[in-house]
């Protein structure tokens, strides 16, 4: 299976359990990888065939905002499932981190996997 990657997006959302996490934005670093099979926008250099990983970039801080919660795990699974949804991506490994979130870790979080890899696609 082909995949499309977006690495490091850096977002700016509320999330924490504690109340004063609730009163300010916090930094959460995203990484996604989706199964997509990408011969079919090649053949004819077609974006509107590919996952535009802009658009998904844009619509991952906007769903974050939009719908807070107090755990990465809670978000993940979420915004998981809304990709797949929205983007009718097949399979997807998604990684929400909360840099500085422990003293002497650089980083924290969860990392899932949704969907299958199982490719359909004849070229690969």
């Amino acid at each position: 299976m082909d995949k499309v990657y977006i690495e490091g997006l850096s977002i700016q959302t509320t999330i924490g359990f504690f109340d004063w996490e609730k009163e300010i934005k916090q930094t959460l670093v995203i990484d996604l990888v989706m199964g997509w099979d990408t011969a079919k926008p090649a053949e004819n250099d077609e974006l509107v065939k590919t996952l535009d990983y802009a658009d998904i970039s844009v619509k991952i801080a906007e769903f974050a905002n939009k719908n807070p919660v107090d755990l990465i795990e809670t978000l993940a699974e979420r915004l998981a499932k809304f990709l797949i949804e929205t983007y009718q991506i097949p399979w997807l490994k998604l990684k929400v981190a909360k840099p500085n979130a422990v003293h002497n870790a650089i980083t924290v979080g969860v990392e899932i996997e949704r969907g299958s890899q199982s490719n359909n696609s004849n070229h690969g």
